[in-house]
């Protein structure tokens, strides 16, 4: 039986989907259901590759109270799920290898050669079909690694349109740092979100809407765009937050 809830905001999870922010890394899909709680940590569901985890209390933050347009349960910090684990997320710097040391140089009196023959020097032929072969061989490694790649993933593969300009946004940026460079929007409309509001920035000449996020209007910043079809074609990345663009493909459109 599980323990009394000390967070009264779970209590609202109860056969409800939900999206963690920011999103666990080592799992794509992020969309989940509360299954169990007990006084030390909670078991989620994905709804999508049927995963089930326990996360512990310490890690969770804030609810939002509306489920409009998805509904977010914070994290305090940023998680991974490997081999069956979940743990927080060191992000590790590795060192380069010491370069080995130089040898002397060689004078140029002691490079031989190559003899000459009518003008073209004894070798260069041999040189270039050496090159030849090494190209060869290195484009017929990536195709080998491709097709492996694609096997292993199966119909997990999919492919997404982008956009073919750089948008040139940070999580930064906000309403009037976006007009500066877009122009005002053809429309402009707001979520009914109450703890966390997103701001839609819409330029059908462009095919795009611009995405706005904040726990107020006032400090709404950017987190990427949707195409005609409502599907993220950019985000940006938040330090320590990971990326938004699962954030975005769980967000309905409004």
């Amino acid at each position: 039986m599980s323990a009394a809830n000390p967070i009264p905001e779970l209590d609202g999870l109860g056969g409800r989907a939900f999206s963690f922010y920011p999103p666990i890394l080592g799992i794509e899909h992020n969309e989940w259901l509360l299954q169990e709680a007990t006084w030390s940590e909670i078991l989620v569901h994905n709804t999508k590759d049927q995963n089930e985890i326990w996360v512990p209390r310490r890690f969770l933050g804030k609810v939002s109270a509306v489920d409009e347009p998805v509904m977010i349960v914070g994290l305090d910090r940023e998680l991974e799920y490997a081999a069956g684990i979940l743990r927080p997320h060191e992000r590790r710097v590795i060192s380069m290898p010491k370069g080995p040391v130089s040898a002397a140089p060689i004078e140029d009196a002691d490079i031989p050669t190559p003899a000459m023959v009518g003008g073209t020097r004894i070798g260069d032929a041999g040189e270039s079909r050496m090159g030849l072969y090494i190209l060869a061989g290195i484009v017929a490694v990536l195709v080998v690694v491709y097709g492996v790649i694609s096997y292993n993933r199966g119909d997990r593969i999919t492919y997404q349109a982008v956009l073919q300009e750089d948008l040139g946004f940070s999580a930064d940026d906000d309403y009037h740092a976006v007009v500066r460079k877009l122009g005002a929007p053809s429309n402009d409309r707001w979520s009914d979100g109450k703890d966390l509001q997103y701001r839609a920035l819409a330029y059908p000449a462009r095919h795009f809407t611009v995405i706005l996020m904040g726990t107020e209007q006032k400090n709404a910043r950017y987190i990427g765009a949707m195409n005609d079809e409502w599907r993220p074609v950019n985000s940006v990345k938040h330090a320590g937050h990971g990326d938004t663009r699962s954030l975005l493909e769980g967000l309905k459109k409004f």
